[in-house]
């Protein structure tokens, strides 16, 4: 560990064969990798349904994936003693911003505990995130 810094990881397989940490506290902030909808051990929780060639081809288990994303990023919060509250950016990336958006308002107010959540929220569509039946990670800045 660096001076200043604090890191946690989940001791999952990918995160010493890709070489990260869940989050790198520097200061009063709080920078947490991108989140995905992974149990304990690290198996996708809702994976999606692929098709006979690999790609994704029903986007229905978005807001489970949703859900234990943000269950997640609630662990990594415990660990630092903040509340989604201290929460001031995030960004989701989405592999179908149409799935994203019909769940994302009552999981995001769930989470945050509040109707409006005051925090800076951007969500990008990509093709593609690191596991095939994964549909979205949330990446995260706590100010502590």
């Amino acid at each position: 560990m660096s001076a200043g810094k604090d890191t946690l990881s989940f001791g999952l397989p990918w995160e010493s064969a890709y070489g990260y940490v869940q989050a790198v506290k520097s200061g009063e902030l709080v920078y947490v990798s991108g989140q995905l909808s992974h149990d304990e051990r690290g198996n996708i929780v809702a994976p999606a349904a692929l098709d006979e060639t690999g790609r994704i081809s029903d986007f229905s288990n978005m807001e489970a994936q949703m859900r234990r994303t943000y269950r997640n990023a609630a662990r990594v919060l415990r660990h630092f003693s903040a509340t989604a509250d201290q929460i001031v950016a995030e960004v989701l990336y989405v592999l179908d911003m149409d799935a994203a958006f019909a769940v994302a308002g009552p999981v995001r107010k769930e989470f945050y505990g509040i109707d409006r959540p005051l925090v800076a929220s951007t969500v990008l569509v990509t093709p593609r995130l690191a596991f095939p039946t994964q549909l979205i990670e949330v990446q995260f800045v706590i100010h502590l």
